[in-house]
């Protein structure tokens, strides 16, 4: 059973940075994708990067694009989220995903087979 470990989130002061980590675990295979998603109060999941870890390419979401960089360890099944310059909008719980292949834009939900439990980020002014 594949399993998503994730690490990091909790409280930061706005302006600061942040590290969530993820691995996989259980799966014999590849991942084509690995991300994150977040999911803020009262709104839809939406995605905030991922990496085609094949290549390495990388995607942002336009929200967090210049101040994040997602990247994969040498396994290609964990990957590293470094997020500067936090923002209170940046608030949500915020979600590791992955699959062994997409076919909808790495930004939507549904493109991934696995999740994480989930790590909730709260960014206070």
């Amino acid at each position: 059973q594949v399993q998503l470990v994730e690490s990091g989130g909790g409280s930061v002061q706005a302006g600061g940075p942040l590290r969530l980590s993820c691995s996989a675990h259980g799966y014999t295979g590849s991942f084509d994708w690995m991300g994150r998603l977040r999911q803020a109060p009262g709104k839809e999941r939406e995605g905030v990067a991922a990496i085609y870890t094949g290549t390495g390419s990388t995607r942002y979401a336009d929200s967090v694009q210049g101040r994040s960089t997602i990247s994969q360890a040498n396994s290609k099944k964990a990957v590293t989220l470094q997020m500067n310059n936090l923002k209170p909008e940046d608030t949500a719980v915020y979600y590791c995903v992955s699959a062994p292949f997409i076919k909808l834009p790495w930004y939507n939900p549904s493109a991934y087979n696995y999740w994480g439990q989930g790590t909730q980020v709260t960014v206070s002014s």
